[in-house]
C-alpha cells in the first residue's frame, strides 16, 4: 500500500516536472517565434540588398571632344576670332564666345585650306589659322567689286574697292534628282559669269522655300541666307550662305556686281526659271571674261534646277541696297 502511495507520488511529481517542461518549451516557443521573425526580418533586408545591389546600371559618359567648340569660352577663342577676321572670315563679334557664327567662319577656313570641314577648331586648326594669310584670287581680272564662288571648295569670295573684303562658307546645288509639280530636273548650280540682278529684303517665299534677302544673279537662281547651311552641296541650285551674313551681304553687293560661279559646268538654269521680277536667265560664259548684261537671254532645251516660282506668282518687290550698317 506503502509503495503504492510512493509510486503515485513520483508520478505526480513527474508530471509536475513535465508541465514545467512545457511552460520551458512555451518560452522556447517564444524563442522559436522571436527566432522567426528575426529570420524573417533577416530575409527581407537580405532581399531589400538583394535587390539594390544587384548588378549595376553602367553609365558611359562620352569622351569630350578635342580642340574649341560650340559653347567654349575664353581669350583662347577671343584670339581665334581676332585672327579669322584678320582674314577676312566672319567669326562674328570677337568676344570670346564660340558660337554658331564662330563655327561657320572655323568651316569656311578648314573649306580653303582643304582639313576637314568640322567647324571645331583643334590644335592643328588653330595652327593652321594662326599660320595663315589671306588666299589668293581665282579671278584677279574680275573687277575691282566682284564675287567669285568656288563650286569645288564650296566658298564665297567678296571683292570691294580691288581688296578681299568676306569669305564665306556657302551650299550650292546637290547634283540630286528632284520634282517640282511633275516636272523633274537636277539640282545644279551652272558655272559661269553674270550680274547680279533683281534683290528682295527679308523672306522670299518661292515654291521650293524660302530664300531670305535673296540677290538673283541668273535668272531664278540667287545668293541668299539660309538656316541650313551644311558643309556640302544641299541646294536645289541656289547659293546658301549663313543667315547672319544674308543682311549685311544684301546691303553690302549692289545690282550689277559681277559673279563668278567657278568649278561648275556650263549649263541652262532649270527650268529656264526666270528671277521674281521677270529677268530671264543670263547668256552663260566660261568665267573669264566681264559678265553678260542681266537683260540678255538664253533658251534652256534641257533645264537642270529650279529655285523660285515664276514672276507670274511673285508678288516681292526690289528695295534699293543701303549702305553696310
Amino acid at each position: 500500500m506503502q509503495g503504492m502511495r510512493t509510486q503515485r507520488l513520483v508520478a505526480a511529481i513527474a508530471a509536475v516536472v513535465v508541465l514545467g517542461g512545457a511552460c520551458s518549451s512555451g518560452g522556447s516557443n517564444r524563442r522559436v517565434s522571436i527566432q522567426r521573425r528575426a529570420t524573417t526580418t533577416t530575409s527581407t533586408t537580405v532581399a531589400s540588398t538583394t535587390v539594390t545591389t544587384g548588378t549595376p546600371t553602367t553609365h558611359v559618359t562620352a569622351a569630350p571632344l578635342p580642340g574649341l567648340g560650340i559653347g567654349a569660352r575664353g581669350q583662347a577663342v577671343a584670339d581665334l576670332e581676332t585672327k579669322l577676321a584678320a582674314l577676312k572670315y566672319d567669326p562674328g563679334k570677337v568676344d570670346g564666345y564660340y558660337d554658331s557664327t564662330t563655327a561657320f567662319a572655323v568651316t569656311a577656313f578648314q573649306k580653303v585650306s582643304g582639313m576637314p570641314r568640322t567647324g571645331r577648331a583643334t590644335d592643328d586648326v588653330v595652327a593652321a589659322i594662326m599660320a595663315a594669310s589671306e588666299p589668293p584670287a581665282m579671278l584677279p581680272a574680275g573687277g575691282a567689286n566682284r564675287v567669285e564662288v568656288d563650286l569645288k571648295r564650296q566658298v564665297l569670295f567678296l571683292y570691294q574697292n580691288g581688296g578681299l573684303l568676306r569669305i564665306l562658307p556657302v551650299s550650292t546645288g546637290s547634283g540630286k534628282r528632284y520634282c517640282v509639280d511633275g516636272d523633274c530636273a537636277i539640282a545644279d548650280t551652272p558655272g559661269g559669269s553674270f550680274r547680279i540682278g533683281y534683290k528682295i529684303l527679308g523672306p522670299h517665299k518661292s515654291r521650293l522655300g524660302v530664300l531670305y534677302n535673296p540677290l538673283f544673279f541668273n535668272g531664278g537662281i540667287a545668293i541668299h541666307g539660309e538656316p541650313a547651311v551644311p558643309a556640302y552641296p544641299a541646294s536645289h541650285g541656289c547659293v546658301r550662305i549663313p543667315m547672319a551674313d544674308s543682311l549685311w551681304f544684301y546691303n553690302t553687293v549692289g545690282r550689277g556686281t559681277p559673279v563668278y560661279v567657278l568649278g561648275g559646268k556650263i549649263e541652262p538654269v532649270p527650268f529656264n526659271e526666270a528671277a521674281p521680277d521677270g529677268t530671264p536667265p543670263a547668256v552663260t560664259s566660261p568665267p573669264t571674261t566681264a559678265p553678260p548684261s542681266t537683260t540678255s537671254t538664253t533658251a534652256a532645251p534641257h533645264p537642270t534646277s529650279t529655285v523660285v516660282p515664276p514672276a507670274s506668282t511673285t508678288t516681292s518687290t526690289t528695295v534699293t541696297p543701303k549702305k553696310n550698317p
